[in-house]
């Protein structure tokens, strides 16, 4: 017996062997009830601590949990996020724990903790008078690039929402306009976000300039390749950036992702709650829009600057 393995366990642990590596992957893959993402990310993620393992010189046959750790500290010392690095190492507690229900190898990654995840955000959000110039700049330029901006800067949609957005989405309920979302992770546009007429005007001039119907996306390609298709979620991230660098925003800090952080940001500028924030931008838990009061608390003591108060004493 090895690895706490009977006889007929070690003869299924043959499975684990290098060559049969990858249609052991795809054995896990195809019992995982999740969606076809989650398979994908499953896919990669492992393929990558196989690769680590290889790189090693181990054999996965006699990796154990002190090898689990390890590799969780070469991701860390990769370079790789926290948020990242517990992706990673979450698809291999899944592994490991499926090889264990199959009683083909042990657990060897249960107990080994997920690196905790710090909690704030890494892409900066907009002051009011930078989301203003934002604006400014992209009235300057096509209706559509318009349109899109404003809608994250006051709804705070994900792109990939964005990009999900069709025409007959755009609907009224209890006597607002709303857009129905379909959010991150769902199967159905079962989620909404209210449009101001702010929000809403510049989508009903693209769409009248664009002669828009229902059954077509919101906001359509004009590339040669996809001329009246759904834009994609880089040709979003793309002419977001390009903004905030024509507004001389460059920092790696400033992305599309910002604009959705804006968004929680001015609600408790304004005077909002956690749960206001919370509810614009559809979090599970509360404690995810938390980390946006850190932004709010860091605003004020800059603007207090209590070490001033020194100055008046010598």
């Amino acid at each position: 017996m090895e690895n706490g393995l009977t006889v007929r366990q070690e003869a299924e642990l043959q499975a684990v062997a290098p060559e049969k590596i990858e249609a052991l992957l795809e054995r896990f893959i195809s019992d995982q009830d999740v969606k076809p993402q989650s398979c994908n990310a499953y896919r990669r993620t492992l393929r990558q601590y196989f690769l680590w393992v290889n790189r090693a010189n181990l054999d996965l046959r006699d990796v154990t949990r002190k090898e689990i750790i390890q590799y969780k500290e070469a991701l860390l010392s990769e370079g790789k996020s926290s948020l990242t690095a517990a992706s990673y190492l979450t698809s291999v507690k899944l592994f490991y724990a499926w090889l264990e229900a199959l009683k083909i190898y042990p657990n060897v990654a249960q107990g080994v903790r997920l690196p905790k995840r710090i909690q704030q955000f890494r892409k900066q959000p907009l002051t009011a008078g930078q989301s203003t110039e934002l604006l400014q700049h992209f009235q300057q330029q096509a209706r559509r690039d318009y349109a899109i901006v404003n809608l994250i800067l006051r709804t705070g949609l994900r792109t990939i929402e964005v990009i999900r957005a069709s025409v007959e989405d755009l609907t009224m309920k209890g006597g607002h306009r709303v857009l129905m979302v379909h959010g991150k992770g769902r199967d159905e546009k079962d989620a909404f976000v209210i449009l101001t007429e702010k929000a809403y005007q510049p989508i009903s001039d693209y769409l009248t300039e664009r002669n828009g119907k229902s059954g077509e996306p919101l906001f359509t390609s004009e590339s040669n390749n996809n001329g009246g298709g759904r834009l994609t979620t880089r040709a979003i991230s793309f002419l977001s950036k390009e903004g905030l660098k024509a507004i001389g925003l460059n920092d790696r800090g400033y992305t599309a992702h910002s604009l959705r952080h804006t968004t929680a940001v001015s609600i408790l500028r304004a005077g909002g709650t956690i749960e206001d924030a919370q509810g614009v931008l559809r979090h599970a838990s509360s404690a995810t829009t938390q980390i946006y009061l850190a932004t709010i608390k860091e605003e004020r003591r800059l603007e207090r600057a209590s070490e001033a108060l020194i100055d008046s004493l010598y």
